[in-house]
């Protein structure tokens, strides 16, 4: 018997939620075509639309900081190998091997302590204020529910009321509907009315909180990886300078991001003149002092020429595709590596890609050969102004390739 009266109420209350369910859709119909009013609260809906908006901002915030975090934890991941390369090359005789891994142990513990205070302090805050917005979502659909319940008591019971043959009975019982209704309505309105102010305000406190938190946290860890940084650059220090005798120079490489300069040919400099194209020839002239001393002679002399005898053998090596090709190496210690010879701009050139020179009349241009022959163009050199490099600029940075038709050779 108990089981069937356990039955009974389960069903009555199905029933119920389906007559609730099928009164508010007809409401709401009766609603949309304008066959009954609808209780409006603009004052309530702005909040609503607050809501949506803050829960949609924390929501991309939390997103962006999960992402922000797995960087962290590749960061660090990427940093400990680098470390652990450095600790296997690291030969146990050099000086310093104790402190570099010692420097490596604490890169390691600097990584961890950082992603780990991120999530406590700027994470779970975030799942935090996020986990409040579910619950209030919820209430705002039940709020909207038990409005649609209220003015449908509303509605039945002014019908009842406006009836030509009134029945006092359907009547007070509607009243009591109503009221019942109302209450319930308003008393989650009031609750609500009073929380979505105070969370959409509280956003501003908790995106400071967040934000300056997260700038705390990097600011201290990047003040503590430059200590170490500055520690390991002592350590290599101190074998540089033990093993000083044995530098080994890096020549750069072309990166492979400059776009080679395929079938591109050189601008005709600006008084017209034709353009001349490198050719690959070898010249060897046995001179005799006569030629060596006639005016206009188009062979120009190298200065380590200048003070040899009036009869010698004067060979000067021709480039193909940037390489030296007879003779002896020009390569000097005040010169760039692999200098070829000079040249000087007879026109202004203005550079058109990043990996060009732009040249002044008058400027001299230190010619190298290309690192890959096979970028070289027709018309075109590589050099390095000879201002820079006096400077001592990074060849990689002052380097780049420059129309040779609007140069010509000096001595």
């Amino acid at each position: 018997m108990a089981e069937l009266g356990s039955k009974g109420v389960t069903a009555g209350k199905i029933a119920s939620n389906v007559q609730k369910k099928l009164t508010r859709a007809q409401e709401k119909v009766l609603q949309k075509l304008g066959k009954a009013d609808e209780t409006k609260d603009e004052q309530f809906e702005q909040c609503v639309q607050n809501f949506n908006k803050q829960l949609s901002e924390g929501t991309r915030l939390q997103k962006d900081l999960r992402t922000y975090l797995a960087s962290v934890k590749a960061m660090h991941e990427a940093s400990k190998k680098l470390t652990e390369c450095l600790q296997e090359v690291y030969e146990p005789d050099w000086p310093g091997r104790d402190d570099t891994n010692k420097i490596a142990e604490n890169n390691d513990l600097l990584w961890t302590d950082f992603h780990q205070k991120l999530v406590d302090q700027a994470l779970l805050t975030m799942d935090t204020y996020l986990g409040q917005f579910p619950d209030i979502k919820s209430r705002i659909a039940k709020r909207g529910r038990k409005l649609v319940d209220y003015d449908s008591a509303r509605h039945h019971f002014e019908a009842l009321q406006t009836a030509k043959k009134k029945d006092e009975t359907k009547i007070a019982k509607a009243e009591e509907e109503l009221v019942k209704a109302q209450k319930v309505f308003e008393e989650m309105n009031v609750d609500l009315q009073e929380e979505l102010p105070s969370l959409w305000n509280s956003r501003v406190g908790f995106y400071v909180n967040t934000f300056q938190s997260i700038a705390g946290l990097e600011e201290n860890f990047h003040k503590e990886m430059s200590k170490l940084n500055q520690n390991l650059h002592d350590v290599l220090l101190g074998l540089d300078k033990q093993y000083s005798g044995n530098a080994f120079p890096v020549k750069a490489q072309p990166s492979d991001s400059t776009p080679a300069k395929a079938n591109k040919s050189p601008s005709p400099p600006p008084d017209g003149s034709p353009i001349t194209s490198p050719e690959t020839k070898t010249v060897n002239h046995e001179l005799e002092p006569s030629t060596l001393e006639a005016p206009g002679a188009s062979i120009p002399k190298s200065p380590s020429q200048s003070s040899l005898p009036a009869v010698v053998v004067e060979t000067f090596p021709a480039t193909v595709n940037g390489t030296v090709e007879g003779g002896a190496s020009s390569e000097r210690a005040d010169m760039p590596p692999g200098f070829l010879f000079k040249v000087q701009a007879m026109h202004d050139y203005t550079a058109t890609d990043s990996d060009e020179l732009q040249l002044k009349a008058g400027d001299v241009v230190l010619v190298i050969p290309f690192e890959n022959p096979e970028e070289q163009d027709e018309g075109w050199l590589m050099g390095v102004k000879e201002s820079d490099w006096i400077q001592r600029k990074e060849l990689d940075q002052c380097r780049g390739v420059f129309p040779e038709n609007f140069t010509e050779r000096v001595q």
